[in-house]
């Protein structure tokens, strides 16, 4: 098995190096008579001669291409007299997989060492409730003894029909008195061994996959890391491109169909055998010496044989019942711990205090290719020469009992094992192959004739003007194709070339276009699925819950349901599972169409887009966090609000989730106390909106559906007070403090002040706060004379004329539009000044020529939709009650703060006075420090004085201050 982010190779070794260790191998194993170690050591004497001459001729004289040819040779041999027969595969090779089935059931092995992480056993009799492509998946949620930035960990090994894995599985689990053992190292070690290298924070991906997932379906395997059996490719770049050169192929899984696939589909047992060999070695010499990954095969590969060797001591099994699957890549091995009579002294390091989960997760081709680093379509494409293999040569596949599309009358399950053949040595079968001339099939013109009609009716299907002209086109491009490729029979990846060439002129009129036609014709994308009994308790009990909708909610696409809690109360707890998988879940899973879920309001009518077979695996690895939604949702919720970089802002959050969709109250009051302790810790205003923004509805749900506010908001509510009264001086100069986060700040301080007061808060730290603030910015510069205005330090005669003076001043006109931003996010501490702000506006727009106004509109326009769209409608809003409503009247219209009362009015006023005013001025007579009051409220100023005797006492001063005798008569009449 290969780690697809991990392989390496080690370095050439001189050939006598790599004889010698094999045939001292041979001599040790002592389990056969002596003429037959000679007889394997003469095996390969004739290819070795031959690859000698070919060396010399190349080269001019031995030299390193002599070397490397026979160490390869030395491999393949060493690997062939291995006592414990070595099986090996690449990944999801309909070759492997049909040579494997051929194999088990020749030889019967009573025991199968499979290539896999160890502590993946227990879960692959889950495999019969699953419908293939599914991947076995290790997850961890929750690190210890790794970096924090690398969770959450996950590892993955996709299992396909297709694949020699499957078949050993399902031969291991289905036949009686068979072992199946997994050797690889566990997930835990995998990352063990990643950290000794450079591994990035995020999460690793295949070696050389560097085509994006195209589509959902491939984005199914997430971020986590792949583990597959014998994942066989050259590391050695220029190898490659050789290899894809010389054969006519554009990837290399086109390159490995045509010149292994298809000569091996027919081969038999030792010629498969070592011809896999021989490719393993290959790869394997000719590879950069990363010293990190040749470390970590090797590694493994004294991992896999230590466990081997300790199994066969523990159970006493002869070597020639068992059968090593691994990947051709680490079949090929030159450690010491190589054989079960090899050396060495490896120990195998303890797993680290991480706990893993494990679970089955639905897989796709698509997944697989992006994972993998294949071209799209060629496990499709495999799984056909699967079949068509099968078709042809008869052999019975091994298929999981009771497994969704397993024909269980020809698993061979159930029959009684033959006599394992007795081992014999190996001939050499590579000396022929590989001087023999590549066999030329013979043009199978039907099946090429259905392929061009079928593709020419789908093509039509999605829009393309396709004829039958096009189909004869196609037939016979491919042909050409192939011969130009020297092929007599075309490939799948001919006929699609000629498809694309024939069929897709210059554009792609639907959503597919022919590249991918071919796919879905040769197989498509066949994506698997976990059945219910194979799921996490998690699943199960949401799949439970949701039963009552009637849907067939693990079938993949889009379910529309449909609840009317009205008449169907039951169904108020789907509304809530639905709710906290909306939460929980990725984008799409659970989507609201109808409906929404507020603080104190209760749902009657919803309609959802439901999608959870689709995203199974998300819903698998919600199991991996507890056993139910509630509890995985204050899981997370725990997570946040205590994390290291949580702010006040987001523990509120958490607090307003954790009472929307768990109401519980015993989980928000343990929030928020916590999420007071943050905000007391806090040094800067950032969060400052949002923090508003929460408490005031928190509050208004806690005032209108509690009798008594929770004991955590009124001490936020205290602290935040003093806080934010504490940070205001400091954030009006602070230039990374913005004009919003200011204006937030004090929303909080006016909003929550009659509570805070009434909680033992000093009003007097407020007015400290305020004298103190000296800012500078334009925009903080009016946001501060909107506070003083609503503490009455500032009339609005006073705000009034230092808005003219800016106006007036040539010097300030260009720092209007930051002053009327300032103006803007006032509104949010100070809603009463919003018919203020329209007359700012209004007296702008009329005093300025346009020579200023044009230049400096685009800034205010940017300025009033950047920093405060929010606040926009109660513009608006006061504009149209101000502004007249019909253009007619525009000539006529006065602003209502250039009116002054006309002359009747006058008089009317002048002849009220008197009438009115005698018992007010009588009472304030009688009550000096009333009057007094109301003067200094009103920014009167001068002492109390005596009329004459005509007049009663304080006469004089009403009539210096009528405004403050206005104001007193009002105060009557409303007593």
């Amino acid at each position: 098995m290969s780690d697809t982010h991990e392989q390496s190779s080690g370095t050439p070794e001189p050939t006598g190096g790599a004889h010698e260790q094999s045939s001292g191998t041979a001599e040790a194993t002592g389990g056969e008579p002596e003429q037959d170690s000679d007889a394997h050591g003469r095996t390969f004497d004739a290819l070795r001669g031959q690859l000698r001459e070919a060396a010399a001729a190349f080269a001019g004289g031995p030299d390193a291409l002599e070397g490397i040819l026979l160490g390869i040779v030395d491999d393949v041999d060493r690997a062939v007299r291995e006592p414990l027969e070595i099986f090996p595969v690449c990944h999801h090779s309909p070759a492997s997989a049909l040579a494997m089935a051929r194999r088990l059931r020749e030889k019967r092995p009573k025991v199968v060492y499979l290539e896999l992480c160890e502590d993946m056993a227990p879960l692959l009799t889950e495999l019969r409730n699953c419908r293939l492509p599914v991947a076995v998946q290790a997850f961890a949620s929750e690190t210890d003894g790794f970096p924090a930035e690398w969770s959450p960990l996950s590892v993955v090994a996709p299992i396909t029909g297709a694949s020699a894995e499957y078949q050993a599985i399902a031969y291991a689990l289905d036949t009686p008195g068979v072992e199946l053992v997994l050797v690889d190292r566990s997930s835990d070690h995998v990352f063990q061994w990643d950290a000794r290298g450079a591994r990035g924070t995020g999460s690793a991906g295949p070696a050389g996959a560097d085509e994006p997932p195209a589509e959902e379906e491939a984005a199914l395997h997430g971020d986590a890391v792949g583990v597959g059996i014998g994942d066989l490719r050259p590391r050695f770049a220029e190898l490659e491109e050789h290899l894809l050169r010389h054969g006519r192929v554009r990837h290399w899984s086109e390159w490995w169909h045509q010149y292994v696939e298809l000569p091996l589909g027919d081969g038999d047992h030792d010629t498969y055998r070592q011809v896999m060999l021989l490719i393993g070695s290959l790869f394997r010499r000719l590879a950069p010496g990363d010293p990190h990954r040749i470390r970590v095969d090797e590694d493994r590969e004294r991992y896999m044989w230590t466990r081997m060797r300790e199994h066969l001591a523990a159970t006493g099994t002869d070597p020639a019942d068992c059968l090593y699957v691994c990947g051709a890549f680490h079949a090929a091995s030159r450690v010491d711990e190589f054989g079960v009579a090899g050396g060495g002294s490896f120990e195998i390091a303890p797993r680290t205090a991480t706990r893993w989960q494990y679970g089955l997760i639905p897989s796709s081709h698509a997944a697989i290719e992006a994972q993998f680093g294949l071209a799209a379509g060629s496990v499709s494409i495999a799984a056909t020469v699967w079949a068509k293999n099968l078709e042809r040569t008869g052999v019975r596949p091994y298929r999981l009992a009771g497994q969704a599309g397993a024909n269980t009358k020809r698993s061979g399950a159930g029959k009684a094992p033959a006599a394992p053949a007795p081992s014999a040595p190996s001939p050499d079968r590579l000396t022929g192959f590989l001087r023999r001339p590549p066999v030329l099939d013979r043009l199978d013109e039907a099946e090429l004739l259905g392929w061009s009609v079928e593709i020419v009716r789908a093509a039509r299907r999605n829009g393309y003007l396709a004829s039958t002209a096009d189909a004869i086109a196609v037939f016979e491009t491919s042909i050409l194709l192939a011969g130009m490729r020297d092929r007599a029979k075309p490939t799948p990846y001919d006929f699609q070339d000629a498809a694309v060439t024939c069929i897709e002129k210059d554009s792609v009129p639907g959503r597919r276009d022919v590249r991918r036609l071919v796919e879905i014709m040769m197989g498509g994308d066949r994506i698997g699925r976990v059945g219910y009994d194979a799921l996490p308790p998690l699943a199960r009990d949401v799949h439970d819950r949701l039963a009552p909708l009637g849907l067939k909610l693990q079938q993949r696409g889009v379910r529309r349901a449909l609840l009317d809690m009205a008449s169907r109360p039951e169904l108020e707890r789907c509304s809530d599972v639905l709710w906290m998988l909306r939460y929980l879940m990725p984008q799409g899973a659970a989507r609201p169409i109808m409906g929404e879920r507020k603080l104190g309001e209760r749902p009657i009518q919803e309609s959802w887009d439901l999608a959870l077979g689709t995203h199974q695996r998300a819903l698998i690895e919600l199991g991996y966090e507890g056993v139910s939604v509630e509890q995985v949702l204050e899981q997370r919720l725990r997570r946040t609000a205590y994390d290291p970089r949580a702010t006040a802002a987001t523990v509120l959050e958490a607090v307003e989730d954790a009472t929307l969709y768990l109401r519980s109250r015993r989980l928000a009051d343990e929030l928020g106390t916590h999420a007071l302790q943050v905000l007391s810790a806090e040094r800067s205003v950032d969060g400052a909106p949002e923090v508003l923004r929460r408490v005031r509805r928190l509050l208004a749900y806690y005032r209108t559906g509690e009798p008594t506010l929770p004991q955590w908001i009124e001490s936020f509510v205290k602290a935040g007070y003093a806080h934010y009264c504490t940070l205001l001086p400091t954030a009006f100069t602070d230039d990374d403090a913005t004009v919003r986060q200011v204006a937030a700040m004090l929303g909080f301080l006016f909003d929550m002040e009659g509570l805070a007061l009434s909680l033992g808060c000093d009003r007097t730290q407020l007015e400290l706060a305020v004298a103190q603030s000296h800012p500078e910015e334009p925009a903080k510069t009016a946001l501060l004379w909107a506070a003083r205005t609503h503490l009455g330090h500032l009339s609005r005669a006073d705000l009034r004329a230092r808005c003219d003076e800016l106006l007036g001043n040539p010097l300030t006109v260009h720092a209007y539009p930051r002053h009327l931003s300032g103006f803007l996010h006032a509104l949010q501490p100070v809603p009463g000044l919003t018919d203020f702000v329209v007359e700012a506006v209004s007296n702008a727009f009329a005093r300025l020529p346009d020579r200023v106004l044009l230049p400096w509109l685009p800034t205010l326009i940017t300025t009033l939709r950047s920093g405060g769209a929010e606040l926009a409608p109660l513009l608006i809003r006061e504009a149209g009650r101000v502004f007249p409503g019909r253009l007619a009247r525009l000539d006529a219209w006065v602003p209502p703060w250039r009116e002054r009362p006309g002359p009747d009015e006058e008089a009317v006023l002048t002849a009220r006075r008197p009438a009115d005013g005698g018992r007010g001025v009588a009472l304030l007579a009688a009550r000096p420090a009333t009057c007094d009051a109301v003067a200094a409220l009103l920014g009167c100023d001068g002492p109390w004085e005596t009329a004459g005797p005509s007049g009663p006492a304080g006469a004089a001063l009403v009539g210096r201050y009528p405004a403050a005798a206005e104001a007193a008569e009002a105060l009557l009449a409303a007593s």
